[in-house]
């Protein structure tokens, strides 16, 4: 793929200029990161009045996206010497992701984000992909409104929550242990070939929670980059649901905390006390890990889940907007216990 864009003016040497949206690289993976980070401090600053040191706390996105999804990353470069933009795309099975996009400040205005999500969009369709989404910020009309011309809709709140834990004896503890008979085992400790079986259950669960939706490819690269683990809730042959988990280091899990990127209960086990099991098994792993606070995102549409979260001691950090577009609209059931997360 390989879309051009005309750039409005002229560079510094007065020369006419041409930015061209092409697939990701390897090469380009360090600058696409910086365009992504410096693009996201510059909106930060102008929203928060200071500037951040890291605009996701040392979160990182790019390197195993690529990795996982490389036909999804696509970068705009500026007569091919300088990366000027960026966007990311992942598909859970039928379900596409679509970001981070980020253009650098002295080229928005443009038409290049557009160019970037139209190449996004179809390696959505090469894909079939049945339902698109996006989290963005609310407060932020440029981007609601960038995201609204490819028809994405706002739909619900996504809450960053996140819970501190507690410190005994100078030793990161938590305070409250699984009960109710729950067996945590990790992906990570399975044979290859059970490994491949508990893909196949985690995909029951989500196919009942969104047709189509399939963790796979996130649970493999998470397992093959280390960048976390995959936790198996089981209680006797029953697999009640699973969690995957990043931790600190080049993962999306900011520094100093374990971060929940996808938590599901099967549908059939959707009762309040195995979620606050399954928080407490999460919490035990992260106590392990000798990280201070467990970050999980909730998207609030599921009414139980961000309820439980609350009451067990979890508060918002901050808001973001789930946005979709495609034929699933409405698949979301309140009563599912799902802690998910689309950034």
């Amino acid at each position: 793929m390989r879309a051009a864009v005309d750039r409005v003016g002229i560079d510094s040497q007065g020369r006419s200029t041409k930015v061209q949206i092409r697939r990701v690289r390897k090469g380009d993976l360090a600058k696409a990161r910086d365009v992504i980070e410096q693009t996201f401090t510059d909106f930060l600053e102008r929203q928060l009045g200071t500037r951040p040191r890291q605009p996701f706390g040392g979160a990182q996105y790019v390197h195993h996206r690529w990795l996982m999804e490389p036909w999804g990353c696509f970068v705009a470069e500026e007569d091919q010497s300088k990366i000027v933009g960026a966007a990311l795309a992942v598909t859970w099975g039928a379900v596409g992701l679509l970001g981070p996009v980020a253009v650098l400040t002295n080229y928005q205005n443009q038409k290049i984000g557009q160019q970037l999500i139209l190449a996004v969009e179809e390696f959505f369709e090469e894909n079939k992909v049945a339902l698109q989404g996006v989290v963005t910020y609310p407060t932020s009309p440029k981007h609601l409104f960038l995201y609204s011309k490819f028809g994405y809709r706002p739909k619900g709140l996504v809450a960053i929550t996140s819970r501190l834990l507690d410190r005994r004896d100078g030793r990161t503890s938590t305070p409250r242990p699984a009960k109710g008979g729950l067996t945590v085992r990790r992906f990570s400790s399975l044979e290859e070939t059970k490994k491949k079986a508990a893909l196949a259950r985690f995909h029951k669960i989500t196919s009942t929670v969104c047709r189509g939706l399939d963790l796979a490819k996130e649970v493999e690269i998470v397992d093959g980059l280390a960048l976390g683990d995959t936790l198996l809730f089981e209680r006797g042959r029953d697999l009640l649901g699973f969690a995957v988990y990043h931790t600190p280091g080049v993962s999306e899990a900011p520094a100093g905390a374990l971060y929940v990127k996808f938590l599901a209960l099967d549908p059939q086990h959707k009762r309040a006390e195995n979620l606050e099991q399954s928080l407490a098994a999460v919490e035990e792993v992260a106590a392990e890990a000798g990280v201070q606070r467990v970050i999980i995102p909730v998207y609030t549409r599921y009414w139980a889940a961000y309820s439980t979260l609350i009451k067990w001691g979890y508060q918002v950090d901050f808001t973001m907007v789930r946005m979709q577009r495609g034929k699933q609209e409405d698949y979301e059931d309140p009563t599912h216990l799902v802690l998910d997360d689309w950034r």
